[in-house]
């Protein structure tokens, strides 16, 4: 990690904007909206450099991936207090030093002021108590309100609000993801958020207030470090929150025979690359089985069996959709962003930022801002924007396939190039604007 200035120094709140946009982040208002809280919660920032002493507390903000031994001393530096902020999130330069932290959460892109996804983790969950959501959940009826009779125990016994009913299911003794998704919408609908829903044969042995706490939009439980899991979900009162629960309502009720967790994860990449959602990775006390381990201290004990499985990915799911959402990013065959534009037109716009591995993760950020400042300044026609990382040839075809399947034109680019305002004005020829599915490698 090469140093700043900057190193080990504190920075005010008013200041830290400023001083990350001269280091080639900017940062949306979702994003500010999180560093504030993080600052409220834990301390002072201050930007990290390979020669800092260690961070007792604070939030500690990387700019530049370190290399694997520097990593190994950011991580041997930190205290329990103290989060971690990567602003360049999406890149997978920092894979590394994230696979040492604890994933607390990100911040998707926010637009042209922000096109970056913010990631922020630690050494651990801290928690106080605190207000609590509305719990909600649902069970076939032809199982009788006996299935949810020690949640409904448990809820009673920590004084919290809750909504379970028994829905009719096309199988009798489950549900399948548009069942479950529907409940939670309706459920959204009536009491607006902030809504926690679990499956009727978990048991809650505490309030589940991290949440709340952490003032996001939605979180979730990775099951196995990647899955998500459709048996705890927390939805804010935001209209990001909202965003994510009708994008799940419709994936599930379009794709009634895809398992849930995958279509969760297909709803939260899409959410994330349209707005900021702010999303809460929940620690294993919001999913602990029971039996195990450390199960007097979980927040949530789900009735599954602990076997072998839990202990890595379930071998029947598509490797593609596994190694972006352990980093808690979006993957480089999905979209980082999408844009709009006003045009009135059916022609959208790919672009692929390719072999940026050898690059810093400033000049890759400056790609993409340039790409997204381009677009907002003239889109050239086209209706839509999508920007995808694809540091390796073969996330780089398959981006393209995506991008023809949806007839879209595509637009490769590397780092080291410069990009002019009017880049999709150029791109919009006559001939061009016929031709859907076409790449154009730009060597300007």
């Amino acid at each position: 990690m090469t140093n700043s200035s900057a190193d080990q120094t504190g920075i005010s709140t008013t200041d830290l904007p400023d001083l990350l946009l001269a280091h080639g982040a900017r940062l949306g208002a979702a994003h500010r909206r999180r560093l504030d809280w993080l600052v409220r919660n834990y301390g002072r920032p201050v930007l990290r450099g390979s020669g800092a002493g260690p961070q007792s507390n604070g939030v500690v903000i990387v700019v530049d991936p370190p290399s694997g031994a520097g990593a190994e001393l950011l991580y041997g530096s930190l205290e329990a207090n103290t989060a971690v902020v990567i602003p360049f999130g999406e890149n997978p330069a920092f894979d590394f030093l994230k696979s040492k932290l604890t994933e607390f959460g990100t911040v998707g892109a926010c637009g042209v002021d922000g096109p970056h996804e913010l990631w922020w983790g630690g050494l651990g969950f801290h928690t106080t108590t605190g207000p609590t959501p509305r719990v909600v959940s649902c069970y076939p009826r032809a199982l009788g309100e006996m299935h949810a009779f020690h949640l409904k125990r448990s809820l009673e016994r920590l004084g919290l609000a809750f909504a379970i009913e028994p829905i009719e299911t096309f199988h009798d003794h489950r549900m399948v993801a548009f069942e479950r998704a529907d409940f939670v919408a309706r459920m959204w609908d009536r009491h607006g958020g902030p809504l926690l829903y679990v499956d009727a044969d978990v048991m809650l042995q505490a309030p589940p207030s991290l949440p709340l706490q952490m003032d996001c939009d939605f979180a979730v439980h990775k099951w196995n470090g990647w899955e998500m899991s459709a048996r705890t979900l927390y939805f804010g009162s935001s209209e990001a929150a909202g965003s994510m629960l009708r994008t799940w309502q419709q994936l599930a009720s379009s794709y009634a025979d895809v398992w849930d967790g995958y279509l969760l994860d297909q709803a939260w990449s899409l959410t994330s690359s349209q707005m900021p959602l702010d999303t809460v990775w929940l620690p294993r006390s919001y999913h602990a089985v029971a039996g195990e381990v450390g199960g007097r201290q979980a927040t949530i004990v789900h009735n599954l069996r602990p076997t072998t499985a839990d202990l890595g990915p379930d071998p029947d799911f598509a490797e593609m959709a596994r190694p972006a959402r352990r980093a808690g990013r979006t993957g480089a065959r999905e979209s980082l962003i999408v844009l709009s534009s006003k045009a009135r037109s059916d022609q959208a716009i790919t672009v692929i930022l390719r072999d940026f591995g050898a690059s810093g993760a400033r000049a890759t950020a400056a790609s993409v801002q340039a790409v997204t400042r381009a677009f907002e300044a003239d889109c050239g026609g086209f209706s839509r924007l999508e920007v995808s990382l694809c540091p390796w040839q073969d996330d780089v075809r398959i981006a393209k396939e995506a991008a023809f399947l949806a007839d879209n034109r595509v637009i490769e680019i590397a780092p080291s190039q410069e990009l002019p305002i009017d880049l999709f004005r150029s791109l919009a020829t006559p001939q061009a604007a016929h031709q859907p599915g076409s790449v154009t490698n730009y060597r300007r």
